[in-house]
């Protein structure tokens, strides 16, 4: 009917990750047909005018063809910082109607696709147009942790449904659960489909076959370790696969990654005879599964990277992890958003200095209490009916092993099995106990570090 109104389908990414998963869900006809559809880019690093965006990276031109147009949200609200802006309460219809003129929407029906609609700058388009029904995606491990805030019913209830990859066949996302939002797989061969187009346009060096990937993940910058602690985890993880044989390493260092690292581990693989290829400039910013399809390694090691997952589940790849158990000590607060996938990780994947054997796995149901019991001691106001489960397992299941996800004064602020007795409570708030159990740890460390040389 004419001037009858279009649906428009606006899709928010942040990576080329996510880019990539929305044109998979694309390509799997998770969309209704639409007017039009827009891909709305945005860089939220720390520096984005120093720091390429994923329109920017290699590939990208590949996924801009299920797209009508493609804009930038950091043009769009210059000089202000996408990750630490939201429109006042009363300026929400000033803006709905600003956009609607530069971005030619009109009168027509918006429906959103968003990432990580908790905070800024997801949560910033959902409030502009708030008549817009929503979908939410998720393009790694975070969708199996719960919401990490509380969210305003007026946007979460109106959220459809969890678009993520089956990375955990069998594993239920807890993410959006409060307010009963469905979740809904992107099929793995699609999204494999969509990576392939992306390896065959992203520049890489030959490596040797049977080569060790080694993935960066650059958690200084989240000040989850010092740099000189990130920087002894990627020579733990050099010497790891050498230790199994390997002797070519390929080393992907994360894009905000400091040169020196990649100077570090040079040094560290003339000493063991390793050859080393790092990639750098362009070849640096390529997503891992492309460089899984490209180079074919034998192994990929890192700490809890959602790539790890990819490259077991979409390619057959072994996989083994390092760090996991620092990083389940040293985040910080409890319900730190990584909390659960470095949990996934820890639980499912070999240690790398365990060689090829390791510990039996959970099985899907064990891990959906496990993670059911970390989501609940995360966030018990959002998930309050997780607690007989997190009861359940934390009586059954807490030993030696499982000991590690779950923090006793956490515990014991809840009221939960495994919680420190009532007249020991004091202790983890005492200064002086607390210096010296920051002085042990930082003896054991060291001690750790003499022994691995």
């Amino acid at each position: 009917m004419p001037g009858h109104p279009r649906t428009v389908q606006l899709f928010l990414a942040s990576t080329l990750y996510g880019a990539a998963t929305l044109a998979a869900a694309l390509d799997a006809g998770l969309f209704p047909p639409a007017g039009r559809r827009l891909l709305l880019v945005t860089n939220n690093a720390a520096v984005p005018e120093t720091t390429p965006g994923p329109d920017t990276a290699p590939g990208f031109d590949r996924l801009r063809t299920r797209f009508d147009d493609v804009l930038s949200w950091n043009d769009t609200i210059s000089p202000l910082h996408p990750g630490g802006w939201s429109p006042r309460p009363d300026d929400v219809p000033l803006w709905e109607r600003h956009l609607r003129l530069l971005w030619d929407l009109g009168t027509d029906d918006v429906s959103l696709v968003l990432e990580s609609l908790q905070v800024d700058p997801a949560l910033a388009v959902a409030r502009i147009f708030p008549d817009a029904p929503l979908d939410v995606y998720a393009d790694g491990l975070m969708s199996y942790g719960p919401t990490r805030n509380r969210l305003d019913p007026l946007v979460g209830t109106r959220v459809r449904r969890l678009l993520h990859l089956d990375l955990v066949p069998g594993l239920r996302p807890l993410l959006l659960r409060e307010f009963g939002v469905r979740p809904e797989a992107v099929p793995g061969e699609v999204f494999t489909k969509v990576l392939a187009e992306l390896a065959d346009a992203t520049p890489l060096p030959a490596a040797p076959e049977g080569a060790a990937l080694l993935l960066g993940q650059y958690l200084a910058a989240l000040g989850i370790l010092t740099p000189e602690e990130e920087e002894g985890l990627h020579v733990r993880m050099l010497r790891g696969a050498a230790g199994r044989g390997h002797r070519d390493v390929v080393f992907k260092p994360h894009p905000s990654a400091p040169a020196r690292w990649s100077r570090l581990l040079e040094e560290e693989a003339g000493r063991l005879g390793v050859r080393l290829t790092v990639l750098e400039g362009l070849e640096g910013t390529a997503l891992a599964e492309a460089v899984f399809q490209r180079l074919r390694p034998a192994l990929v090691v890192g700490c809890f990277s959602t790539a790890l997952l990819t490259a077991g589940a979409f390619y057959g790849i072994p996989t083994a992890r390092t760090g996991t158990d620092l990083l389940l000590d040293r985040l910080t607060p409890y319900e730190n958003g990584n909390r659960v996938p470095v949990t996934i990780v820890d639980a499912l994947l070999p240690a790398l200095e365990d060689g090829p054997a390791r510990e039996t796995p959970p099985d899907t149901a064990e891990l959906n209490d496990l993670l059911a019991a970390v989501g609940y001691a995360m966030q018990p106001r959002i998930g309050p009916d997780l607690r007989p489960i997190a009861e359940r397992y934390l009586t059954r299941r807490r030993d030696a092993r499982t000991r590690r996800y779950f923090k006793r004064r956490r515990l014991t602020a809840l009221g939960l099995p495994g919680a420190l007795p009532r007249r020991l409570a004091f202790l983890p708030r005492n200064p002086t106990v607390r210096r010296l159990a920051r002085q042990a740890r930082a003896a054991r460390r060291r001690l750790k570090g003499r022994a691995g040389r």
